[in-house]
């Protein structure tokens, strides 16, 4: 079992081999669910990562369409 303190403040440092696990980095929002006397650490999705993979690209692009598309844009939202 890995252990940590409690601070006046109520903080508690997840240990390093439970970030690693969890993938929680600084920033990251966690959730906390009682379950009698147990409590679960659960990291939480940004709203990013709740939506990636949602929309599938029919086609790639390259670096150069990538570039232009921007260049493009920026053109259009400096004439506004």
């Amino acid at each position: 079992m890995l252990t940590s303190s409690v601070t006046t403040k109520g903080q508690v440092t997840i240990p390093i081999e439970l970030r690693e696990k969890l993938g929680i980095k600084p920033g990251d929002r966690v959730g906390f669910v009682a379950e009698g006397e147990r409590v679960l650490l659960l990291r939480q999705e940004t709203a990013l990562e709740a939506v990636f993979g949602l929309v599938k690209a029919k086609k790639g692009a390259t670096l150069a369409q990538m570039d232009a598309a921007i260049a493009a844009g920026r053109g259009r939202h400096a004439r506004r």
